[in-house]
């Protein structure tokens, strides 16, 4: 049987786009419901295209309602995709362990934002992409999978961040469909 997924999102959505084309007919998840904090998210209309039912949540509500309407339908994982809100140790205790996210960068190193800014400043000569489970510590959970680039000494931020995501469109939907098809829903990597 197919397992629900849930995708939030804040804005274009390009890596939520890439995980439901994804989820095929082999694949051992399905789409159920993408979510949104920003009404005005790009992604939404995305969703909407390729058959897959949206909500807007607004930030002073969101986690308060994602939990009830999570906890009556029960998805098999919630993938964190361009979600641009920092998940409460409440919401992350609701659903351990369920809980993904795609980062742009080699994690451990760069977690939080301006990843691509503070890569080179510092001249770093790989970085890349990151899916993790989310924990209490932001960008600090157990590592699921990580995909490289090299950081060209002519790279700007907005070069590498096209570099970056385009890993990144191939990285997390390799990720989850191996997270869907594992016993117990993880493995540390």
């Amino acid at each position: 049987m197919k397992k629900p997924v849930a995708i939030l999102i804040s804005g274009n959505g390009s890596n939520m786009e890439c995980l439901i084309k994804s989820m095929d007919e082999t694949h051992p998840g399905y789409p159920f419901l993408v979510i949104s904090n920003n009404k005005d998210a790009p992604g939404l209309e995305k969703a909407k295209k390729l058959n897959v039912p949206v909500k807007y949540i607004p930030n002073k509500d969101f986690e308060a309602k994602c939990i009830d309407h999570f906890r009556k339908n029960k998805p098999a994982v919630i993938c964190l995709a361009g979600f641009m809100k920092v998940l409460s140790s409440e919401f992350i205790k609701n659903f351990d362990g369920k809980i993904i996210n795609i980062h742009p960068s080699l994690l451990p190193k760069y977690p939080g934002l301006k990843t691509h800014e503070r890569v080179i400043s510092a001249k770093e000569k790989l970085s890349g992409c990151t899916v993790h489970i989310v924990n209490e510590k932001i960008d600090q959970g157990p590592i699921l999978g990580q995909k490289k680039v090299k950081v060209e000494l002519s790279d700007t931020v907005k070069s590498l961040q096209k570099k970056i995501l385009s890993q990144e469109h191939r990285l997390y939907p390799e990720v989850l469909k191996s997270f869907l098809s594992t016993k117990n829903q993880f493995t540390d990597v």
